[in-house]
């Protein structure tokens, strides 16, 4: 009894020949042939007494007849249709860049995509793809050098044109932050150094973005601190991937509780012992707006001389990193009179 053919998938492919297509019915043990019209099959695999692969033969535009030849006879025919292979044109690339790492997964827009066989990237094939269209093709690069990669697709028409490029970015290495510190508040204006900073998407203090950034060059980005508390490692996040971190470190504002003694002269030179909290990073004790000269004993202790000034009540106050304490009052007393 004659094979019989249910159904041909795909149905139709290029003139250039080369498409496999699975034939499905019954009785296909023991077939001899597969023919395309007056062609045969350039091979054919018998799968099962149910189904056959066979690759079409290059054949001139049209729709032509398949059957199976077998020795009880040839099957009933199927219809395969020839189109004309269409030179493939890729027009877009998105996203356009990406780590040198390769791993991005990027949607290939164009013409004449159907029955692709290869993408590449600087001539290296990409590790996957998927035609989800005779116009899309989804790829993921592979890994390469930073730089400009020639994009292309290969179809049964011949290979698309170099006009379509992805961009390699290598990724970005941060040396130094300054100042590596700043208050809880935020606010702060640090400037980091590196390479490969251009193109930066994100600068992050910890897990919290930047309240802003500027790229000045490809090693330099200044950004403003988001308010914070600990250490908070910064990272800059560009299309090649994540810099290492750098330290930054959030200081709480400082505060003064007694200040010993309470009083001197007008005349100053008074050593005055102020307590607190958080002094470590001092960087100025002023009495009634008047910088003095002092000494930091601890991040809880600070000896400060007074100036001299007019008799009266004036306002200590200690600056740090972590912003400006609450003030003291200190009393300047008159010597007596003559």
């Amino acid at each position: 009894m004659p094979p019989t053919i249910n159904a041909i998938n795909p149905s139709q492919g290029p003139t250039t020949g080369g498409t496999t297509v699975t034939l499905t019915g019954t009785g296909m043990a023991g077939a001899t042939a597969v023919r395309f019209a007056s062609s045969n099959a350039t091979s054919f695999t018998l799968v099962s007494d149910t189904q056959i692969t066979a690759v079409s033969p290059a054949r001139a535009a049209g729709a032509v007849a398949v059957v199976v030849v077998h020795p009880t006879g040839n099957s009933n025919s199927v219809t395969f249709t020839y189109v004309v292979a269409q030179v493939p044109v890729v027009t877009g690339v998105a996203p356009s860049n990406g780590p040198t790492s390769g791993g991005t997964s990027v949607t290939l827009t164009g013409t004449g995509f159907t029955g692709a066989t290869t993408v590449t990237f600087a001539g290296v094939p990409a590790p996957s793809f998927v035609v989800n269209s005779a116009n899309q093709i989804t790829a993921v690069t592979p890994a390469g050098s930073a730089g400009a990669a020639v994009v292309t697709v290969t179809t049964p028409g011949g290979t698309s044109a170099p006009n379509a490029f992805f961009f390699y970015a290598a990724p970005p290495v941060l040396n130094a932050v300054a100042p590596a510190q700043g208050p809880t508040a935020g606010g702060v204006v640090v400037t980091l150094t590196g390479t490969n900073l251009l193109n930066a998407i994100t600068v992050r203090f910890g897990s919290t973005n930047a309240i802003s950034f500027t790229v000045v060059s490809a090693t330099q980005i200044t950004a403003t601190a988001p308010p914070a508390t600990g250490s908070s490692p910064i990272t800059v996040i560009t299309p090649g991937g994540t810099s290492n971190p750098v330290a930054f470190a959030y200081v709480a504002p400082p505060s003064l509780t007694a200040r010993v003694p309470s009083s001197g002269p007008t005349s100053g030179g008074t050593v005055v012992t102020l307590i607190g909290t958080n002094l470590a990073s001092a960087s100025a004790v002023t009495f009634g707006g008047t910088a003095a000269s002092f000494t930091v004993a601890s991040d809880t202790q600070i000896t400060a001389v007074a100036p001299a000034g007019p008799a009266g009540p004036v306002t200590v106050t200690v600056t740090t990193v972590g912003g400006t304490s609450p003030g003291l009052t200190y009393t300047r007393v008159a010597g007596p009179g003559i």
